[in-house]
């Protein structure tokens, strides 16, 4: 009889689990009328299951994340409307302080506040664009405590130890890596592959992508993501700039569109901003 019990538990826990894991109905398991006490048993074995849910953060096996760099105005915007077309949060890294000699227009930190407030993901592209590796590292670890500091003042709800830094022109050294990683929760930095292992607890980690320019990386971003789909999975990162003709390396909106409808389609991925996919997580 205890035997029997087990296998019972054993079978509802395994359902549960996988009702909280996948969601979409199962003919045998869900067509059928419960009664109260039912319904209330079930609702415990599920709540049982909850517990191992940070074991199995997600069912996917691919994770893609387009993290769109620099801010420009015009292309963030037609991004995130892209974006919210499919129900997904863009990934944008802004800098602290840009200048002026850009040569499409850059947006402001009222901006930027507009796109957190529709649900996007902001992250910090460093306090002015400078590249680290080229100025003593003392100054570099400057660079990024005013970067940290700047948008903990200015960015709502933006708090370094949850958040996403981003090398400028993706170069960094280890000093480099491990100091920004002492202040923020994610850094991306230039990767010997795009690929990253999928975290599975939120603590601070060190994720590499791939980016092309400075002409159109489409057809580059084309092939790298239909290898990674070809793949047993992981964490794609690819960084790119603006839309169309704005930014270094950037990819049409119509291909962006494209390329949304097409991830989004496919059971087995998500596309999630750098941030989410370990914010998501238990410590």
């Amino acid at each position: 009889m205890c035997g029997s019990v087990d296998r019972i538990i054993a079978t509802r826990f395994t359902r549960s689990l996988i009702a909280i894991f996948n969601p979409e109905p199962h003919d045998k398991w869900v067509r059928f009328h419960l009664t109260r006490r039912q319904l209330l048993a079930n609702v415990g074995y599920a709540a049982a299951a909850l517990p191992f849910a940070n074991m199995f953060p997600s069912r996917k096996t691919h994770i893609v994340t387009l993290s769109f760099d620099d801010g420009f105005k015009k292309s963030f915007f037609r991004t995130a409307e892209i974006y919210e077309s499919f129900g997904l949060r863009g990934c944008f890294n802004v800098i602290a302080k840009p200048g002026e000699n850009w040569k499409n227009p850059i947006g402001n930190i009222d901006d930027w506040n507009r796109l957190k407030e529709r649900g996007h993901e902001v992250m910090a592209h460093t306090y002015d664009h400078t590249n680290l590796t080229e100025i003593p590292l003392a100054e570099a670890k400057r660079h990024i405590d005013r970067c940290a500091d700047y948008f903990e003042k200015h960015l709502h709800g933006f708090k370094a130890s949850e958040s996403v830094y981003n090398f400028a022109y993706n170069a960094s050294n280890p000093d480099l890596d491990n100091y920004a990683l002492t202040r923020f929760l994610v850094v991306r930095t230039q990767g010997n592959t795009a690929v990253n292992p999928i975290p599975t607890h939120r603590k601070p980690v060190l994720i590499g992508c791939w980016s092309q320019g400075p002409e159109n990386g489409q057809a580059f971003l084309d092939k790298a993501i239909n290898d990674f789909l070809a793949s047993p999975g992981g964490w794609f990162v690819y960084n790119t700039h603006g839309l169309d003709e704005e930014g270094w390396g950037p990819i049409g909106s119509v291909y962006l569109d494209g390329l949304l409808k097409r991830l989004t389609a496919m059971p087995n991925v998500e596309v999630l901003p750098a941030g989410e996919v370990v914010l998501r997580l238990r410590p």
